[in-house]
């Protein structure tokens, strides 16, 4: 192994992160009140382009939240994806619904074409609801996840949520910044399409907070009820009054210092990321074994993750390949597993998955951070170059 790791995502502190956070423990506004959690959501209200945006303690708990506000109640059914983390689906289960899990196209987002096929093939539209005919469950939404930044075909799906009255809950955890250039949606960001976007601030993310989440909607109501039912539902705060069963999901003031002073150099960020990942292209452009899923010509992506595509390898192939390049000293993870095949839902109801199949058996991450050099890309090509254990 190398003298030192090449990390496949971490922070990137270059802003005055240091000067809010002081800033707020200086005046003793550390917990979860004080200026720069209001600062923070109206500074992300504002870069999206939504009327508001409501701060939580993850981007589980947005998803939790978002689910809840759509009104997913248990004995219904919610359609999300197989191929992404697995904190995109757990909050169905939380809520006492159940999963339906579609596939992935080459974007590695839902594919809306399979989703078009279920909705028609396979269930019916009575009183303006969505209904599973096999089961006669609702299907009142579906989670779209905006994968490594890429912008899932928004166009598509949002014509075919409308057909089938479906609500649209966007996990853009990862792709906070991505935005259309072209098309129906040109110049909305992921996560202001739908009905209520997520966004993510975890460690790895494009710009962090430590942990920690937003909401964003263009619905009022939406939104002043996001901001209750995440603080505990007080319906007075002076007497300690509560009208609903209300949750924690709070951020913290110092957590939202930090995610000013983040947001203050994302655009930097992401054109290091997209410099980044075009540099890697020139890289590989005479490998014949590997090559880099492309992000949407339609769309300024963050460019958040690099996928890594191996083009004839099976998985005890790619695993050693994995193992290869820890072992050079450079950190790499093969995709997430597919969702329902995970032993939570393995007697969850999918429909059609083939895509999402072959991707899984085919796609490393390699390093992505914005502190990344080219010296360091250099050395990462190098090694997948020389490597000949495939």
């Amino acid at each position: 192994m190398g003298e030192k790791m090449i990390p496949l995502s971490v922070p990137n502190f270059i802003g005055r992160e240091l000067d809010y956070v002081t800033n707020a423990i200086k005046t003793e506004w550390v917990s979860t009140g004080g200026s720069y959690i209001d600062l923070f959501e109206k500074k992300i209200a504002e870069y999206v382009g939504t009327i508001g945006a409501v701060s939580c303690q993850n981007g589980t708990a947005g998803i939790h939240m978002a689910l809840m506000l759509m009104g997913v109640t248990r004995e219904q059914f919610v359609i999300v994806p197989t191929l992404t983390f697995i904190a995109a689906v757990n909050p169905v289960r939380y809520l006492g619904a159940e999963p339906i899990f579609l596939d992935c196209d080459d974007s590695l987002c839902l594919d809306p074409s399979k989703l078009e096929k279920f909705c028609k093939e396979e269930c019916k539209v009575e009183n303006d609801k969505l209904i599973h005919k096999a089961s006669q469950k609702e299907i009142p939404c579906m989670v779209v996840v905006h994968v490594f930044g890429n912008m899932a075909d928004m166009e598509s799906i949002m014509d075919i949520a409308s057909t089938y009255h479906l609500k649209v809950v966007e996990d853009a955890t990862e792709a906070l910044g991505t935005y259309y250039t072209q098309g129906k949606y040109q110049g909305k960001f992921a996560g202001t399409i739908g009905d209520i976007g997520i966004y993510s601030f975890n460690g790895n993310k494009i710009i962090t907070t430590g942990g920690g989440g937003m909401l964003v909607s263009d619905e009022k109501e939406i939104l002043k009820k996001a901001k209750h039912m995440t603080t505990q539902a007080k319906s007075d705060e002076l007497y300690y009054e509560h009208d609903e069963v209300g949750y924690n999901y709070r951020m913290t003031n110092i957590q939202a210092a930090l995610g000013v002073a983040q947001l203050e150099n994302l655009e930097r960020f992401i054109q290091i990321k997209r410099d980044n990942f075009n540099y890697y292209r020139k890289q590989m452009a005479d490998n014949k074994n590997y090559e880099f899923l492309l992000f949407s010509d339609k769309v300024r992506a963050n460019c958040w993750f690099y996928s890594l595509y191996l083009k004839d390898i099976t998985n005890d192939n790619r695993d050693r390949f994995i193992q290869y390049l820890l072992e050079k000293g450079i950190q790499v993870r093969p995709i997430w597993g597919l969702i329902h095949e995970q032993k939570p839902y393995l007697n969850s109801l999918e429909y059609q998955i083939e895509t999402a199949s072959e991707y899984r058996k085919r796609i490393i991450n390699i390093p992505c951070s914005t502190k990344l050099t080219e010296k360091e890309i250099d050395i990462i090509m190098h090694v997948i170059n020389e490597y000949r254990g495939g």
